[in-house]
């Protein structure tokens, strides 16, 4: 199938004239917002145009102090306390309000994120409100979901989310710990704050106790505060293998409950007998309409010998008919790299692959001059040995191996520190059922991609995490059973 036309679309602009974006935000600690004590802020931008959208307070220790004991105030005068079905009410009233809120929500992750519409408006905001829906349902029959176990809740939870999936990481962390009456300090990543802040609008509608929700921005150092901070009673993290580990050493012998969903470079395995064409799509939709801004992308791709060439060929066409641009336009889909310092992070990645021999295939696309992109790019000619192959680049590019049988694949599949995710294109039940028991992932797709509900669990092996969130599984890390 030729995928290249001289088409061209108009643009399509979602309109963000229905958006509230304030100049300055600042920390939401005990259901108020509030300056941090040193009264810093810094700006986040559009990474679209590099325009600067807001200010945000920089939470020091001191703040996150002052988060942390608000959190446990609720929870032992409130929150734990509570009837289950009461907790649930104010759960499910936050799902309805950010689906209420949708369309302001999906321009604002897109403004902030630098990803597009489609994504934020079709995806990340209805799968939020979802597992806000999905938890609240659980708050008054956890008797259900640990039958013959009483259940108690932790106590205060230290969520830290990363800047991929912003709203949608914050209603996985927040909803299964609120269920479950524990109370949370959440620390949004320090490029895209927006949307954390506009759910605190939400929590203060809600007219959620005081304390049991409280958001804490900036960077690194905000974040190992929250770490170590003694009153906290599980950590839960989203982001970086590296940092991943620290939490480990820093949590250890402390009694801390903690889970961790790190890094992650999924194998895309293509079989001959698989159907090609939606295979090619999977791959192009894996990869690559999301930027590459996915721990589960599918950035490493293998294919059977017998049919290398053809997808090849196929993946090179449909990449040329891929639109890179404004990400508030319905046409687009590749939108901005988040940061420049994830942009530089990615052409590295390029050099280095280029550097140890590897062929490299780009769109021809034209890039706007200004904001943070990247062309889509796959490499062929690489082996297991290069380090586009083996490292986590979070970007659009795509690594190629051929293979000839299904023991060869499963080795080379398995030939990594990560353990996230993995796809398998196949007719054969039989491969499909093989290969998700012997790839040793967290979670395989077959015949299809990236795709998510809040009931199926989430999460990985190895070096890219511990625990599991979503579906039953993600109320486990949030209670003690008795």
């Amino acid at each position: 199938m030729n995928y290249k036309t001289d088409w061209v679309y108009n643009p399509a602009p979602e309109s963000a004239d229905h958006v509230r974006i304030q100049e300055r935000y600042d920390l939401f600690i005990n259901g108020k917002f509030i300056p941090s004590v040193k009264n810093a802020y810094f700006k986040t931008i559009n990474p679209a145009n590099e325009n600067k959208l807001a200010q945000v307070a920089e939470a020091q220790k001191t703040d996150v102090g002052l988060a942390v004991r608000a959190a446990k105030k609720a929870y032992e005068n409130i929150w734990s306390k509570m009837d289950p079905s009461e907790r649930g009410k104010y759960i499910f009233r936050i799902a309805r309000l950010i689906q209420e809120r949708a369309r302001e929500f999906a321009v604002i992750e897109s403004l902030d994120g630098g990803k597009p519409i489609r994504e934020s408006r079709d995806v990340d905001i209805p799968l939020a409100a979802a597992h806000f829906f999905y938890y609240a349902g659980w708050a008054d029959k956890l008797e259900y979901a640990f039958p013959g176990r009483k259940t108690q809740p932790v106590g205060v939870a230290g969520q830290i989310i990363p800047w991929n999936f912003p709203l949608l990481m914050a209603a996985w962390k927040l909803a299964p710990a609120l269920a479950t009456g524990n109370t949370v300090v959440l620390k949004p990543a320090e490029t895209t704050p927006l949307t954390a802040m506009k759910l605190a609008e939400i929590i203060q509608e809600c007219e959620l106790p005081p304390g049991v929700v409280n958001i804490v921005n900036g960077g690194g150092e905000t974040g190992q505060a929250l770490v170590e901070h003694p009153d906290v009673d599980k950590i839960a993290f989203t982001g970086s293998t590296e940092v991943g580990k620290f939490i480990m050493k820093t949590v250890a012998g402390t009694g801390k409950k903690y889970t961790l969903e790190l890094g992650g470079k999924a194998a895309n395995i293509i079989f001959e007998d698989a159907p090609l064409d939606q295979a090619v799509e999977g791959i192009i939709t894996g990869i690559f309409f999301n930027q590459g801004h996915v721990c589960c992308a599918g950035s490493r791709l293998f294919v059977q010998e017998s049919v290398a060439e053809t997808v090849i060929s196929k993946l090179k066409n449909r990449m040329e008919t891929l639109i890179v641009g404004d990400p508030l336009d319905k046409n687009t889909d590749i939108g901005a790299i988040n940061s420049k310092a994830q942009l530089d992070k990615i052409k590295m990645y390029v050099d280095i692959g280029q550097k140890e021999g590897g062929e490299i295939f780009q769109s021809s696309c034209n890039l706007p001059k200004k904001g943070y992109w990247h062309a889509p790019s796959l490499f062929t000619g690489v082996s297991q040995s290069h380090r586009v192959v083996q490292e986590e680049i979070f970007g659009p590019v795509l690594a190629i191996q051929s293979f000839r049988t299904v023991d060869e694949v499963i080795a080379k599949a398995n030939n990594t520190p990560f353990g996230l995710s993995g796809g398998v294109w196949t007719d054969k039940g039989s491969k499909i059922f093989a290969l998700s028991k012997a790839i040793r992932a967290g979670v395989i797709w077959a015949n299809t991609f990236n795709k998510f509900d809040p009931s199926s669990p989430f999460g990985g092996y190895k070096e890219s995490g511990l625990g599991r969130e979503g579906g039953l599984e993600g109320l486990m890390p949030y209670v003690h059973l008795v």
